[in-house]
């Protein structure tokens, strides 16, 4: 019988939560590494740099990759010998751990739970409570798999009941472009076949936690039916030509993993959860000896890509900006933003409409005229930065607000990631304004172009309030120009053709 002390349980979800948040899996970047290698669409291939350089600066200063350090997401695997030293629940062994995470002073992680989850929706300030699952299983060692997983990637969780003659991977090739780009591919897409509904969802879930292996596959060959579905539904993604951030490109999915279980005859229940550019998780043991120990990655294992701005980047001062310059971006060219950048995401555009409503105008200090707002909720600061990692959110959440922004507010742009909805992109149209995309997945490389950071409305939202930024040379892309087109319509449909074209001459 092995005895689990309380304090190793909560001090080993701590520390992996924080190493999670630092340190890419190496099979994860590896493979991005590869996708790096042969891509042929510049813009993919830039934002892929952004996604490496960004990995190899959290692992060298120990900061999240991502702005959104997620919901933690736990699977517990319970030796039926094992007992528990200490007088907390399970549950709350395991929340201790969380809050010792997200508050430790040297990293703080964004607290991103909100309770209820419907009306008020209140921060819980610390990121509690986990996702946890239980599994009684043989043995006297505790098997945990930690998992940090971002709203934007969450939120493009599909699921559906095939009829049984169906074909999955039809269902995917048909459902995947519909998801966007908002959770921030390349990723791993995630998916369960079999069971019931719940059943479907959590197979997906946890088949997120598995190695990268699909080089291997296509290496040797599938040696089973599954297998052959991995391949099948990874090539036909990949030829989609959604690619990196959703720009057009060769490299969608760096891997497609699918568990199964039984199911009823009558029903084939799939669920698909696709993992992002911040990719996060972490397998361990714990025996009674103490606490898990973590094994920081060799930075030899990080592919030797460094972003740098293009030398055909536009310089823009956003504190002389005007419309007239901005009718003058064009789709997909690279920009550098320097001067001052206001935020605001979900619940500061909610708080602006009300008060619009009312006829109280804007809060004292918040002049949008001229301006671009920044989808953003970033990480606290720790020594001497002025902002923590704050990369961009979905863009597409703030749709229902763009036009009353650009229209009452003096709102000429905005800067998020993926892309935009058809309401919002008519409204940029109408209003002669424009959509900037900058990187999902490249947090802290984007935060090293923040020079200052202040809260200037709405303190009491958290990550959420109206912060005051002033940046230089901050990289981002023209994804909605000034007469409505988008990058995240024409490129994929670009690359979709040129793939198709790759293909045709490689099999003539």
């Amino acid at each position: 019988m092995s005895v689990i002390q309380q304090d190793d349980l909560i001090q080993s979800i701590a520390d992996g939560l924080q190493f999670i948040s630092y340190y890419h899996p190496v099979d994860y970047i590896q493979a991005v590494g590869r996708a790096y290698a042969r891509e042929q669409s510049p813009a993919a291939k830039d934002a892929l740099a952004q996604i490496l350089t960004n990995s190899r600066l959290c692992a060298e200063g120990l900061r999240p990759i991502c702005q959104d350090t997620g919901a933690v997401v736990v699977f517990l695997k319970i030796g039926m010998q094992v007992r528990f030293a200490g007088d907390m629940a399970l549950n709350d062994m395991v929340n201790a751990g969380v809050r010792r995470a997200y508050l430790h002073p040297d990293n703080p992680l964004r607290a991103s739970m909100v309770s209820p989850p419907i009306g008020k929706r209140v921060n819980t300030r610390d990121n509690t409570p986990a996702i946890i699952y239980h599994e009684l299983v043989p043995g006297d060692t505790l098997e945990i798999a930690l998992a940090a997983k971002g709203g934007g990637s969450e939120n493009k969780s599909r699921f559906t009941v095939l009829n049984p003659s169906d074909s999955l991977a039809d269902w995917v090739e048909a459902t995947l472009p519909g998801m966007g780009a908002g959770w921030c591919p390349p990723g791993v897409l995630g998916i369960g076949i079999g069971g019931t509904a719940e059943k479907a969802m959590l197979l997906a879930k946890e088949s997120l936690m598995s190695p990268i292996d699909i080089q291997d596959i296509q290496a040797r060959g599938p040696q089973d039916d599954l297998e052959a579905l991995r391949l099948e539904i990874f090539d036909r993604v990949n030829a989609l030509g959604i690619g990196a951030q959703g720009l057009g490109g060769l490299t969608t999915v760096v891997d497609v993993k699918i568990n199964t279980y039984p199911t009823h005859a009558a029903s084939l229940p799939v669920a698909m959860i696709p993992n992002c550019a911040a990719t996060r998780h972490v397998e361990f043991s714990l025996d009674g000896s103490g606490p898990a120990q973590f094994t920081p990655p060799s930075l030899d294992d990080w592919p030797p890509v460094t972003w740098q701005a293009s030398e055909q980047a536009t310089r823009v001062n956003l504190d002389t900006l005007t419309r007239e310059e901005v009718a003058t971006w064009q789709p997909g060219q690279s920009l550098l933003l320097s001067g001052t950048l206001l935020t605001g995401r979900d619940a500061a555009h909610k708080r602006i409409q009300a008060l619009l409503e009312s006829g109280e105008g804007l809060p004292q200090g918040v002049d949008f005229t001229n301006k671009l707002i920044y989808y953003v909720g970033p990480v606290d600061p720790v020594r001497d930065e002025v902002v923590g990692p704050a990369g961009p959110t979905t863009a597409t959440r703030m749709d229902k607000f763009t036009d009353m922004m650009l229209s009452q507010t003096g709102l000429i742009g905005m800067v998020g990631k993926a892309e935009r909805g058809p309401v919002a992109i008519e409204s940029i149209k109408r209003h002669g304004a424009a959509y900037l995309m900058a990187v999902g997945g490249a947090a802290y490389l984007v935060s090293q172009a923040i020079r200052s950071a202040r809260v200037i409305a709405f303190p009491e939202l958290g990550m959420e309030a109206i912060y005051e930024f002033v940046v230089q040379d901050m990289p981002v892309t023209v994804a909605v120009d000034s007469q409505g087109e988008s990058v995240h319509n024409t490129g994929p449909a670009l690359w979709k053709v040129k793939i198709e074209q790759i293909q045709h001459q490689r099999s003539s």
